[in-house]
């Protein structure tokens, strides 16, 4: 298991368990060095005082708040220890509310709460079958890095998980990001249902960081004193649908015979490579009625 992050209890009510916290995720991307293309030296960064134009060691380092662009207020860690937050020592338990009221685009990352200590355990179990049998989460605030937090603390297997979450005005508005009004029919809809019946709902634990896996084998190879290994080009995407209700059904059937279910031969319904997008729409949202009549007319004829 990783080190603790952070030590502290979790307090709800007059219970209070002892825990620690640990990471339940890792980073397993690839990070580079920054380099001189034309003699491979290194950059580096190195953290130098304006004023006394020197490089500073690490307890020489501060931290302060810019209130403007000339004035920096100092703030000494001991300050921030001594905060009258209530949370600095303690996951306090604020509510318990129903999984579903937690919109997932609030979450964050994820901790492992693991109890410290033997007085931990009883209170640890009892919370934890708490939650599983309520089909609860407890919403919680805690204090960590200089901020304090919002999480929910829900049961993973059989362990209690510490979910950060963001607070509800670091959620961005998705005003105007979805398309205008569309005309969807229900049969269209039936499709895509039965699209998604026909995909159906594989073990997300079979894929994999193709990006990663490649790219490994590229810096293997090159550090080895190899050329790099060649990759197949991904497949070119396919024309734009013209019919969506035949794309649909296409994809059904495709989808049924990866499956090695029983499926009819499946068409490509694709836009020709020369037809033009028509300038006609244009015309259709004109103000005068009059010439929207002439413009059908011709059309028809």
């Amino acid at each position: 298991m990783p080190r603790p992050v952070w030590s502290g209890a979790v307090s709800f009510g007059l219970v209070t368990i002892p825990i620690k916290v640990m990471p339940a995720t890792e980073d397993h991307s690839i990070s580079f060095r920054q380099i001189h293309t034309a003699d491979g030296g290194r950059i580096r960064y190195r953290k130098v005082c304006e004023l006394e134009d020197r490089e500073l060691a690490p307890e020489e380092i501060g931290r302060a708040y810019e209130a403007s662009k000339d004035q920096l207020v100092p703030i000494a860690d001991q300050e921030l220890d001594d905060l009258p937050v209530p949370t600095a020592k303690a996951i306090d338990v604020e509510a318990f509310v129903e999984a579903e009221r937690l919109d997932p685009i609030r979450f964050g990352k994820p901790y492992y709460l693991q109890a410290d200590g033997a007085v931990a355990a009883k209170p640890y179990v009892l919370l934890r079958e708490a939650l599983q049998r309520s089909d609860k989460v407890a919403v919680a605030k805690f204090a960590w890095h200089n901020r304090e937090r919002l999480g929910a603390l829900r049961v993973v297997g059989d362990a209690i998980v510490l979910q950060v979450l963001h607070w509800p005005d670091e959620i961005r508005s998705a005003e105007g990001l979805a398309p205008k009004a569309v005309d969807i029919s229900d049969s269209e809809v039936d499709e895509a249902m039965a699209l998604m019946e026909a995909i159906g709902g594989t073990d997300i634990s079979q894929y994999k960081d193709q990006y990663r896996e490649a790219m490994e084998a590229v810096i293997e190879a090159k550090a080895e004193g190899h050329a790099p290994p060649e990759m197949e080009a991904p497949a070119e995407p396919k024309g734009r649908v013209v019919d969506l209700m035949a794309a649909l059904q296409d994809s059904v059937r495709a989808a049924k015979e990866a499956r090695g279910e029983e499926a009819g031969e499946a068409e490509v319904h694709q836009m020709p490579a020369q037809k033009k997008p028509k300038k006609a729409a244009a015309k259709k949202t004109a103000k005068k009625p009059p010439a929207k009549k002439t413009a059908r007319k011709r059309t028809a004829s």
